[in-house]
């Protein structure tokens, strides 16, 4: 029988190419999901929902659900795949199931953008500057343009976990927005910085950090600052590697993680952040033959790694269809601070969304499954009509 491996949460943008990766490697997938949500995993076939309380109302009835499903279905590994479930699972009573990532304390690092720079720059890495915000007077004396945003990738609040999430600042009318939205949180600020971003990825393994790979970023779903809509592979920076390698190293790290960079013209990768779960743009790590979901359980449980690390992989581009739609729309939309002097142009994006290379694939693509790329769709399309509507009301 199938060992079962639980992920959550299903709604995570990686949910969908980890839980292929996990079966195509012979596991059976049970998934957690937010109460009342309908996520396209729900269309991958043999994937079990679990429906929990959604942390963002009771994270302690998140975590009482969390454990009766895990008593009940005795899975033999738990995996994390955004940072609410980062959280909730190093905190979760997993009886005799493995958590695949880090302890308690790599968690609550992962979660610390504060304590992320600091290992960093202790590591040799560029780190931007920062100004850690402890008092709201502080925001009064702001070098602007810059960014303001949460210390922490998550917080708990009156038993509600919450994501809030940063503001670029070019005025003082701007500042004040933040001041308001951000109010009670651990901040910090740093200058504005343009370039491309990449990221590195790997995974730990009895040997230290393995399995390497890259890419750096084509298109954001919103320039101002977001998540990949489109991404291709590159080569590593091995001077990169040594540097990630040594602070993984450091902290003891266990599982797949991602470093985040921004390369500026001058060709300064500075240091954005690790995610120490599974990252957004899993597809293109995928469809190189990188199976990091896979690996990363096999080697927690003892398992043969299998399949093997690909040599001299493909390289190839990445897009999400539906926030390639989006990333259009906030284009033509236009930017929404006067620090975003660099803007893409509208003909631009639009040539550059219409031209397919030979190396594009398709995130949550399954040529067996068709039907889960048009339900992974209408969810991106969907879920940012909803959140326009809540912003708007």
């Amino acid at each position: 029988m199938a060992l079962t491996i639980m992920i959550g949460f299903a709604d995570a943008f990686s949910a969908i190419e980890v839980a292929w990766s996990l079966q195509s490697a012979g596991f059976s997938v049970v998934a957690l999901n937010r109460s009342g949500t309908r996520p396209a995993l729900r269309h991958v076939r043999g994937v079990r929902l679990i429906e929990v309380t959604r942390p963002e109302h009771s994270a302690a009835r998140c975590l009482d659900d969390i454990t009766t499903a895990v008593e009940s279905i005795g899975p033999a590994a738990m995996m994390p795949l955004d940072d609410a479930s980062l959280w909730l699972f190093s905190r979760v009573d997993a009886g005799e199931s493995v958590l695949v990532g880090p302890d308690r304390n790599g968690a609550d690092w992962a979660l610390n953008k504060a304590a992320q720079l600091r290992t960093a720059s202790a590591h040799g890495l560029a780190v931007p500057d920062t100004l850690v915000i402890t008092a709201a007077s502080q925001l009064d004396t702001l070098d602007l343009p810059c960014i303001v945003k949460p210390s922490a990738a998550v917080e708990l609040v009156d038993d509600h976990l919450v994501r809030p999430t940063g503001r670029v600042c070019g005025d003082r009318s701007e500042v004040d927005r933040a001041r308001t939205s951000l109010s009670g949180y651990p901040l910090l600020a740093q200058p504005i910085k343009t370039g491309v971003g990449e990221g590195v990825f790997g995974y730990v393994g009895p040997e230290g950090p393995t399995a390497w790979s890259a890419h750096r970023r084509v298109r954001m779903v919103n320039p101002q600052g977001s998540a990949s809509s489109a991404c291709e592979s590159a080569d590593p920076d091995p001077a990169l590697l040594n540097s990630v390698s040594a602070m993984m190293a450091a902290l003891g790290w266990r599982g797949q993680f991602m470093a985040e960079f921004l390369r500026d013209v001058d060709g300064t990768p500075w240091f954005m952040e690790v995610n120490g779960r599974a990252w957004g743009s899993m597809a293109l790590s995928r469809r190189r033959g990188y199976e990091y979901p896979a690996w990363t359980v096999q080697q927690a449980l003892g398992l043969p790694i299998r399949p093997s690390v690909p040599v001299d992989a493909p390289h190839v581009r990445c897009r999400h269809v539906g926030r390639e739609i989006l990333h259009a729309a906030f284009v033509w939309r236009g930017p929404q601070s006067q620090a975003l002097d660099h803007w893409p142009k509208r003909g631009a994006t639009i040539r550059g969304l219409l031209t397919v290379q030979r190396r594009d694939r398709v995130y949550n693509w399954n040529r067996r499954q068709p039907h889960v790329l048009l339900a992974d769709t209408w969810q991106a399309l969907s879920s940012q009509a909803r959140g326009r509507k809540r912003a708007v009301r």
